[in-house]
């Protein structure tokens, strides 16, 4: 078993303080009658499922490549991403079910005061661990945290709007925007996840890096042109934070097996220096047989 790193610790992080959560949302939502304080214990429990997924999709994506898995286990964290929006989905469609039953059938609420309260804690400590979440995501590039982080993010703003709905109750003793504004809440989560979903399904079929990160490849393949007549067959994927690019490279075919293959060294470690985890296959060729030009001669073409 690997030993507990960063990553697992701000995920174990981020299960432990939605624990906490749910247990008062849940109190105070019984105790209250208020549905859209019931909508967000539910909300936390969905993301307290997506905590528990991205804690254990980082440990496994850190598990190296073995005889089964010959590019690694990071995919582990895209699959997480893609079952955490799918949970939002339900969370969001479950609100929309209770809230719409609370509008045909109105009831009072109780413990306003305290509800508030609660929404208040909860978004003040989904923020904190938020912000967490979202460091280590972007500094180890995990899908996976990103995607915890993003339903914690959402619970801040859909604590924040509970909160200001029961503080508009209390004001008004208007007790039918309880309800609506845990519509709005589900609709608000409704969007986070496709937005979610996209993200991590689009590595799982292999779609190819941004065009900002494939034109680095070309410029750094540029800085060659004296060496490398041509390039073709440019292809990349990502596999959670790791980027795969090949390529063929094509060079003077005066050149020795020993010189291509330092020359594609070079390549390959430059292109790692601005993309960080790349991991570069170059596959080079030598000119047609009927090739006069020489390295000097040649013009890159991207």
């Amino acid at each position: 078993m690997l030993p507990m790193n960063r990553k697992s610790r701000v995920a174990l992080l981020s299960v432990g303080s939605n624990t906490l959560l749910i247990i008062l949302k849940l109190i105070v939502g019984l105790l209250s009658g208020s549905v859209s304080i019931i909508s967000e214990a539910i909300h936390s429990t969905m993301d307290l499922a997506a905590a528990v997924i991205a804690f254990f999709s980082v440990r496994v994506s850190d598990l190296p490549p073995d005889a089964d898995h010959p590019y690694g286990h990071e995919k582990w964290e895209n699959v997480s991403g893609v079952i955490e929006g799918a949970l939002i989905v339900i969370a969001a469609g479950w609100i929309i079910y209770e809230a719409a039953h609370k509008l045909l059938a109105a009831s009072p609420i109780e413990s306003v005061g305290l509800g508030f309260g609660v929404m208040a804690i909860s978004a003040l400590v989904n923020a904190l661990v938020s912000a967490r979440l979202y460091k280590i995501a972007r500094e180890e590039q995990s899908i996976a945290l990103e995607a915890d982080a993003l339903h914690l993010k959402a619970d801040v703003y859909t604590s924040l709007g509970v909160a200001g709905g029961l503080g508009l109750i209390w004001i008004t003793g208007w007790t039918i925007l309880d309800p609506i504004v845990a519509i709005l809440v589900a609709i608000f989560i409704l969007r986070e996840a496709f937005s979610l979903i996209n993200n991590a399904f689009l590595p799982l079929i292999d779609t190819s890096l941004p065009e900002a990160e494939l034109e680095i490849v070309r410029k750094v393949v540029s800085h060659y042109a004296d060496e490398v007549l041509d390039l073709h067959d440019l292809r990349s994927r990502r596999s959670g934070k790791t980027r795969h690019i090949d390529m063929h490279l094509i060079m003077h075919r005066s050149r020795t097996l020993e010189q291509a293959h330092a020359l594609c060294d070079r390549i390959e470690a430059e292109i790692s220096i601005q993309l960080d985890h790349a991991k570069v296959l170059i596959h080079p060729e030598c000119c047609a047989s009927t090739c006069l030009c020489t390295p000097s001669q040649a013009q890159l073409q991207a």
